[in-house]
């Protein structure tokens, strides 16, 4: 399987395209909410609740342990002929279980049994969603267009993380974590509503010929077999194992060792963020001047390294506020720069009508090992403690170059380029 299928046309101007435009404000709106969850649900576990590392890392593994579902979501998608109503219920989903939380805090009845089921609840939803997506996101944007439409997508990523951050903190010391999740809460019927606005011609599911557990194996077998989406997986899974051991303690760690309050913590988070942003916005052009593999490559050592710095910082706040800030700033470069190049080639070497197996199989693998990272990040944060976890976690992530670096993807500069 190549990643040429025909000779593809110069990408069209997205913006100007009404239909990818109202898609692309639609994840804007949700990315801002959910940067303001990712803040409020740890502190409410961490403030309200008095959580230990343990707690909080079982909490961020709830969030990701749905993708394990994402091998028979995905098949059962791909037979689903509106992606799009998928699309909507998820996000409807998603809004409704947030919800649940500042009526809790309004009546005195969180509890972290509450938290745990909002984070599954809200995981599941997000799988749902990304399965769907994959076809959705196929039937919108042309192929030459492909690393064009990830940049933007990833750009408004970047922006919720420079400005969510630093809204969710103000919004929480205003009005409790609780009740500012009820901004991420309204951000999913925004993107639902968006959603239903998008005229879109979805064709029906090629015939079945096989069980959807025939069609789960289809899944794996095309990811694990095949060379790019095989090095592409054990890259991002790698990456995400490691990243997630500081994932799952970053927000603790800031809060009680360096005493930093949620305003502070956003305000280091956000304007790191800006790295994100500048790194969208530059992959597409790294990518056609160095090559999209080696854009890549370079975006899985720049994402991982400088999280072992984390455990440098110290000093008065201001310093420490600004360190955080730096280590975000390059870390955020470098994911995008692995994002958005290996997103656009995995879309581009699947075929069309195994969209969304694909992406169940592999999310299965790639998002199913961050769980295991943050429960391993809770574990080591207890025992050895915070920083010597956060330095293991930045130094372990750089190991998921080699994954590139021993396939083809090293040779790809192009979409059609033919080691595709």
């Amino acid at each position: 399987m190549t990643a040429t299928t025909a000779v593809a046309d110069p990408s069209p101007a997205l913006h100007r395209d009404r239909r990818f435009r109202t898609f692309w404000i639609g994840e804007t709106v949700s990315q801002f909410g959910d940067r303001i969850s990712e803040l409020a649900l740890p502190l409410i576990a961490v403030s309200l609740l008095a959580a230990t590392p343990v707690q909080v890392s079982v909490l961020t593994a709830l969030i990701w342990l749905p993708n394990l579902l994402g091998l028979f979501l995905g098949a059962w998608v791909d037979q689903r002929t509106h992606k799009r109503r998928l699309l909507i219920i998820a996000d409807l989903v998603r809004a409704a279980v947030l919800f649940s939380l500042p009526v809790a805090y309004l009546f005195d009845a969180i509890t972290l049994a509450q938290l745990y089921l909002v984070a599954l609840l809200t995981g599941l939803g997000a799988v749902l969603f990304a399965m769907a997506r994959q076809a959705f996101f196929v039937a919108l944007v042309p192929r030459s267009a492909y690393v064009d439409a990830n940049s933007k997508l990833s750009m408004s990523r970047s922006l919720s993380f420079i400005a969510g951050p630093a809204v969710g903190g103000g919004l929480v010391q205003a009005l409790s974590a609780p009740v500012a999740i009820l901004v991420d809460a309204v951000s999913f019927l925004g993107s639902a509503l968006l959603l239903r606005r998008i005229p879109v011609t979805e064709s029906p599911p090629p015939p079945r010929h096989t069980s959807t557990l025939g069609l789960v194996r289809e899944g794996l077998v095309l990811v694990l077999r095949h060379p790019v989406l095989r090095a592409a997986l054990g890259c991002t899974s790698t990456v995400n194992f490691f990243t997630f051991i500081a994932t799952a303690l970053l927000v603790l760690y800031a809060s009680r060792d360096l005493d930093l309050s949620a305003g502070a913590i956003g305000i280091a988070f956000g304007f790191g963020a800006l790295g994100g942003l500048a790194g969208a916005g530059l992959a597409p052009r790294i990518s056609r001047s160095i090559g999209l593999g080696r854009t890549a490559m370079i975006g899985a050592v720049l994402f991982p390294a400088p999280l072992a710095l984390t455990a440098l910082v110290t000093g008065p706040t201001w310093t420490k506020v600004a360190m955080l800030a730096a280590i975000e700033l390059v870390s955020s470069i470098g994911v995008m720069l692995m994002d958005v190049n290996l997103n656009a080639l995995l879309t581009a070497v699947t075929p069309e009508e195994a969209l969304g197996r694909r992406a169940g199989a592999y999310s299965a693998v790639n998002y199913g090992i961050r769980p295991i990272g943050a429960l391993v990040g809770g574990a080591l944060g207890t025992t050895i403690g915070l920083r010597p976890t956060l330095a293991i976690a930045g130094l372990g992530g750089v190991l998921a170059v080699l994954w590139l670096v021993a396939s083809p993807v090293r040779h790809i500069r192009t979409l059609d380029d033919q080691t595709a």
